[in-house]
């Protein structure tokens, strides 16, 4: 008779039981009982490690926990009442063969995942993957409603674009699941995307199987599990990731689950990556649960009071104050905790730095719009307050007066992944956003001196000249926006056409490169969470985020019983084609996503001649065609036909080069797409402008 297929549930951590001093693991019963969740199941639970009556502990066969069965020849089935499994041997191979009803890591992890929040999974699968596959199964037809919706994405960097779209709207992590290191290796830019963007994300990925010769479960089948075995796969992308580790066993699968996610929740957010061999994955392991309310990301506090004080003081006696930030909007109070900052403290101007988020409403005179590093109130100001920002000015381009007065907040104020990062700051606090400008207007509202000093002749001369510049602002894009006398239009204009004839809020996914800052100056966002760009360097973001971000707010809003927003993909044409669009608008199309996509096409790659231009202004490039410094797209692709392809024909596409044909096209884009089609529409855009 073969012997029984167990292992022993013997590891330390939260939620396992320590092993007896005989050496028999021993568990809580499996009866049911109250999760700690407050639902019911059969799921153990045991919070603490404490060690149980000899009644209820079950014999250690295997001297090993990952050795699910031993060589045998016997006959292969074997059942036993202390464990609801069947084992059996394959044929071919002397690993066992595992019962639909058992309970195994890759199962356990996709519990984990639910348990934890994580609704969606985003998966590019191969031969790693047997038990995932098996564990993918067995949860959608035994735990509907109770397991993450598993969406196929025929390319890495989709799926990682995708759960990052996910979660910069919600701020909730989603998972990513790809094939051992090469499917590791197409998560490419991505990967960089979400760590410069700060977008919490999971990844998982199998290894080559650790064993050859059928010794487990899982064990080596095929001819690629020797070439695809690298000595540290997690090292590809370590170093973007907030946390990366393999699992070893199957007992602590839960607990490692979490404790990832607790880096990508912790601020600053980002990556994470497990790793593990289908041997792990494939382990038979005892049902358990956590305690989830013992997994809570590190929560960041605020200012010192000295601190609250200082900035509070030499903000309200600023002539020329100025406030700079990138990702503070992602935390959606923050926008309007800034607007009453602005008109708290008047002749206050905000910048975005183009971090990824919504930080400040256009609708305010303090709207500097969104500037990469340059701007002419940054060499102006005498107070700058630097909030949640990586880059607020190019130091080469654009830097502060030496007398300025400069403080840095932020939950990474040091940068600890850049090598060469320092700004003029006389004062530097790791500290939540939103918690510190909470203080900071406490302060300002509850001291008589500096209230009297926020309301004088001067405070009312400052508001005035702010109100006068915004003014000038304003029609100075409206004069961009205009169509151009040949009767072709450039981005500002598509853009402003945009904003008017779209839903007021309308999410925008903007992967804009050289035209990004005439895209935001044009559509002029106001509410939190409505504009979400990149962050990263990695191009290709928008066309997988847009459909996460769609994909997100419809889950949010059936949540309440209602719809989800209008998403709009504003993206270049080189960028379009980085984002693998035949995977994109297939996945629009097999998971009913529909979003529009307008690819601004000027023929080719503007930025690298931009690059040029600041380091050789007058070089041989300088006078060069894009076709000699290799950067046009000429002949240019057919952007919405590949999509349609890749959608089998089910898409609305159109193209338009002539402004007096693109509100008409836009306005049959837009009820294609919200009648649930997907819509890409190609914009021959003028440059600069």
């Amino acid at each position: 008779m073969a012997p029984l297929l167990r292992h022993a549930a013997a590891a330390a951590g939260t939620g396992v039981n320590r092993v007896s001093r005989a050496g028999a693991p021993r568990f809580l019963s499996s009866s049911n009982r109250p999760r700690d969740d407050g639902g019911s199941s059969s799921t153990l639970i045991n919070p603490g490690n404490a060690a149980l009556p000899p009644s209820q502990s079950v014999p250690l066969v295997s001297p090993s926990p990952l050795l699910n069965t031993t060589t045998t020849t016997s006959p292969p089935t074997t059942t036993t009442p202390s464990h609801p499994a069947v084992t059996q041997t394959h044929p071919s191979s002397t690993a066992a063969v595992a019962s639909p009803k058992m309970y195994t890591t890759s199962f356990a992890f996709f519990e984990a995942l639910w348990d934890a929040g994580v609704e969606h999974v985003f998966v590019n699968l191969g031969s790693d993957h047997p038990s995932i596959i098996e564990a993918m199964v067995k949860g959608a037809r035994e735990k509907k409603g109770q397991f993450p919706r598993i969406i196929t994405c025929p390319n890495e960097m989709v799926a990682m674009s995708m759960a990052d779209g996910y979660a910069r709207l919600t701020n909730n992590p989603q998972a990513v699941i790809v094939h051992v290191d090469v499917g590791t290796q197409g998560l490419g830019a991505a990967v960089h995307n979400a760590s410069a963007g700060r977008a919490p994300v999971l990844v998982f990925a199998g290894i080559s199987p650790i064993t050859q010769e059928g010794e487990l479960r899982g064990s080596r089948t095929e001819f690629i599990h020797w070439i695809q075995d690298v000595p540290d796969q997690k090292q590809i992308v370590a170093q973007y990731c907030r946390y990366a580790a393999e699992l070893k066993t199957g007992v602590n699968v839960k607990q490692m689950v979490n404790r990832a996610l607790q880096f990508a929740r912790s601020a600053p957010q980002g990556p994470v990556y497990l790793c593990g061999s289908r041997e792990v994955m494939e382990m038979e392991i005892e049902p358990y649960a956590i305690k989830q309310d013992q997994w809570e990301p590190v929560e960041l506090g605020g200012l010192p009071s000295s601190a609250v004080r200082k900035i509070a003081e030499v903000l309200a006696g600023a002539r020329e104050p100025l406030l700079v930030t990138g990702y503070a909007g992602r935390n959606q109070a923050v926008p309007g905790l800034l607007v009453e900052l602005a008109n708290t403290v008047k002749g206050l101007r905000v910048m975005d730095t183009g971090g990824s988020d919504m930080c400040f409403p256009a609708d305010h005179p303090g709207w500097l719009g969104l500037r990469y590093g340059v701007e002419d109130a940054v060499r102006t100001a005498d107070t700058i307050v630097v909030l949640d920002c990586d880059v607020p000015w190019i130091t080469t381009q654009c830097k502060p007066r030496e007398d300025a007065r400069i403080f840095h907040i932020d939950v990474d104020p040091l940068k600890q992944v850049m090598p060469l990062y320092y700004i003029p700051a006389q004062h530097r606090y790791r500290a939540d956003a939103q918690t510190s400008i909470e203080q900071i207007m406490a302060v300002l509202k509850s001291d008589e001196a500096l209230k009297a000093q926020l309301t004088g002749e001067e405070s009312d001369r400052r508001w005035a000249a702010l109100q006068e510049s915004y003014k000038q602002r304003l029609e100075t894009i409206a004069v961009r926006s205009q169509p151009l006398e040949n009767g072709e239009f450039g981005t500002s204009h598509l853009c402003a056409k945009l904003r008017d004839i779209c839903p007021k809020d309308t999410i925008w996914a903007i992967e804009a490169v050289t035209n990004t800052l005439f895209v935001h100056d044009s559509l002029q966002p106001t509410l939190p969470g409505q504009w979400i760009n990149c962050g990263g360097g990695g191009l290709g973001w928008s066309g997988g985020g847009s459909l996460g971000i769609k994909l997100a707010t419809e889950h949010e809003a059936q949540l309440k019983g209602g719809k989800g927003k209008f998403v709009v993909q504003i993206v270049g044409d080189g960028t379009f084609l980085f984002s693998v669009p035949g995977s994109v608008y297939w996945i629009s199309k097999r998971y009913n996503i529909p979003v529009l996509t307008i690819v601004l096409n000027n023929k080719g790659w503007n930025a690298p001649r931009k690059s040029l231009l600041l380091v050789h202004p007058d070089g041989l490039g300088s006078q060069a065609t894009n076709k000699e410094i290799n950067i046009s797209f000429d002949p240019v692709p057919d952007y919405a036909g590949i999509a349609k392809a890749a959608a089998g024909g089910d898409l609305f596409a159109a193209k338009v080069d002539k402004a007096a044909d693109l509100e008409r096209v836009l306005k049959e884009a837009i009820e294609a797409v919200q009648g649930g089609q997907t819509a890409v529409v190609d914009c021959k855009v003028a440059m600069g402008c």
